[in-house]
């Protein structure tokens, strides 16, 4: 059921799901008590920044695919919506003579780009239980192995590292001896991970809200060394909503002691309408939720993510990870642009009702609205640094930007100016108002990421076809101050 990627990371995706549907009541009633117990004052401040911009790659399937059919119907939808935004890389084939260099080429580009990396490791041998995702290293000692050449790729820049979706959650395959020396394992590669790249943030599988009961996967977490962590995440390849997993992850901290040093990540890429009843497998209807963000508006809560990249099928539409557009469409069409700065701390206006979350529940966020914020006309000097970086095939490419202010005031508004020295024609943009005349190309800030601090960056992309050449542009001017081209 692998789908192989063309990069020769990712393949399969964590589909099997055993929701178990009779625990849902029961583990919200949980996730209320713990929550009016711990309250809010009871979590800590979230370990990553509120501005942590996360990795974008410019070779994921929903990109390649937006670029490689440029007139189909379904393409600025995609490209808008999904291929324009952080989705979590995947580390799923058994190359362990690779990997150290495969997991390298990410994190060196993230760390130029100034972004954060999601890294998915799903090796754990027996993984997904024989299911749509089956596989794995052959044992826990090459496992081990594998995961000491995972962490050597790090580096020393931020990363979050998503260890093994389903490894605690889904057990039900392993006798209890299997499962102690599994949870062993992955306490291991917690210490390996930590030791060979103290800025990465490790997270362990916290299973779902309608799945184990918080203080189930709490025990389950503790045997799998998550005190030394950074944390667990939620939701993976799931549906449920956002304020349910929240409620969740509150009730699994609070069944942990509130230690200081953990927090949940949740994984939103298609929770926007909530489950489909009982359906995990490519269920029809539903939609991407809030977009990638740290700004949570929640102390316990590190990121929303999308973990599972939206319109790569759970094994039913197609393989465990095969790119389905029309699946990636249905999942966008619905949903709001995104043009608008963190999320609010109020619910979601366009998301149909499934379940009303307690009133003493902690706050949902908001995906953003389709209406960026009118911009201003740029004021600040500018010192500025640019990274171009693009993806190209024959006839065409996507081009991901990062602005950095590398001045000592802020920027409030922003122009970059450049000219391409090929026969570059755009044909669709993101994160920014680009338009072309003749060679000359101008990008402007959308308003809510216009303002720059002092040694900030933003980023937006673009996608355009090439006859002969597409040499990259090397002079950028921001504001009408030229830039350092990287």
């Amino acid at each position: 059921m692998h789908t192989p990627d063309p990069h020769g990371r990712a393949a399969a995706r964590p589909t099997r799901r055993a929701a178990a549907l009779t625990l849902a009541a029961a583990t919200a009633a949980v996730g209320l008590v713990a929550f009016a117990q711990g309250g809010a004052d009871a979590a800590v401040q979230g370990s990553l920044s509120p501005d942590t911009q996360f990795y974008k790659d410019p070779t994921s399937q929903a990109v390649r695919w937006a670029a490689a059919n440029p007139g189909d119907y379904r393409a600025p939808v995609i490209s808008k919506r999904i291929a324009s935004q952080a989705q979590g890389i995947w580390f799923a084939n058994y190359r362990p003579d690779t990997v150290t260099s495969d997991v390298r080429t990410i994190t060196s580009a993230a760390a130029q780009s100034g972004q954060v990396p999601v890294l998915v490791a799903y090796m754990i041998p027996n993984r997904d239980c024989g299911g749509a995702s089956a596989g794995g290293a052959p044992d826990l000692a090459s496992y081990d192995a594998w995961v000491g050449k995972f962490a050597a790729g790090l580096g020393g820049s931020r990363s979050v590292v998503v260890l093994e979706p389903d490894s605690i959650a889904l057990t039900t395959c392993l006798s209890a001896q299997q499962q102690n020396d599994r949870f062993a394992s992955l306490a291991r590669a917690v210490n390996t991970i930590h030791a060979a790249a103290p800025n990465a943030k490790v997270y362990l599988d916290g299973g779902h809200s309608t799945w184990n009961s918080p203080s189930e996967q709490a025990n389950r977490l503790r045997g799998a060394g998550v005190l030394n962590s950074d944390g667990f995440f939620t939701n993976v390849s799931n549906f449920n909503t956002t304020s349910n997993e929240t409620s969740f992850a509150h009730g699994v901290l609070n069944a942990l002691g509130n230690p200081g040093n953990l927090h949940a990540v949740i994984d939103t890429s298609r929770n926007g309408n909530g489950p489909s009843g009982s359906v995990w497998c490519d269920p029809s209807g539903r939609k991407i939720g809030n977009y990638p963000t740290a700004a949570t508006n929640d102390s316990a809560i590190d990121a929303f993510l999308w973990i599972k990249p939206p319109g790569e099928a759970d094994g039913c539409a197609a393989a465990a990870g095969t790119f389905v557009p029309d699946i990636a469409y249905q999942l966008a069409q619905n949903a709001a642009d995104p043009s608008t700065p963190a999320p609010s701390s109020q619910p979601p206006t366009s998301q149909p009702p499934t379940s009303q979350p307690p009133t003493s529940q902690p706050p949902t966020s908001q995906p953003p609205t389709s209406q960026p914020p009118t911009s201003q006309p740029p004021t600040g000097n500018a010192s500025c640094s640019i990274a171009y970086r693009a993806n190209s095939w024959t006839g065409g490419f996507t081009a991901d930007i990062t602005v950095k202010n590398t001045g000592s005031t802020a920027l409030s508004g922003w122009k970059l100016a450049w000219t391409f020295p090929g026969d570059q024609k755009i044909t669709s943009a993101w994160n920014a108002t680009v338009v072309q005349s003749g060679a000359s190309v101008t990008a402007t800030d959308l308003g809510y990421n216009g303002t720059l601090a002092a040694g900030a960056s933003t980023s937006f992309g673009l996608q355009a076809t090439y006859g002969s050449n597409n040499t990259t542009p090397s002079a950028f001017m921001l504001n009408g101050t030229a830039c350092t081209a990287s």
